[in-house]
């Protein structure tokens, strides 16, 4: 159970330190996205730093500190609720993947979190 939840981790921390730093960077395609779902280019830093702490969180989980690992597995679940309901808001489905993926990786990494 614990390579299972060691790779799941792993995998949601390594996307989402990713996707912190797409943000800090205001990468084009970033840019793009927030603005086809109504988010303002001002709200990227926070958004990257939502993501950037939550991908530290699970790292420190996955080195020994388990309640700071559920918590930031449960954050990140629910930012990515808001980030496909934001889709789903504005209608954009063509790309309503990526957050849909960064959902299971985190809810997955929840799940595993708390099963051992």
């Amino acid at each position: 159970m614990f390579i299972a939840y060691a790779v799941v981790t792993g995998v949601t921390i390594a996307v989402n330190a990713a996707e912190a730093v797409a943000n800090f960077l205001r990468a084009k395609a970033v840019l793009a996205n927030s603005a086809e779902v109504g988010v303002p280019p001002s709200w990227l830093p926070v958004l990257g730093a939502l993501k950037g702490a939550g991908a530290v969180g699970l790292l420190l989980g996955l080195l020994g500190v388990r309640f700071i690992g559920t918590a930031a597995a449960a954050g990140l679940v629910l930012f990515f609720i808001g980030a496909v309901a934001a889709h789903v808001r504005a209608r954009v489905f063509h790309n309503i993947a990526f957050p849909a993926s960064f959902l299971v990786l985190a809810a997955a990494s929840l799940v595993l979190t708390v099963a051992r």
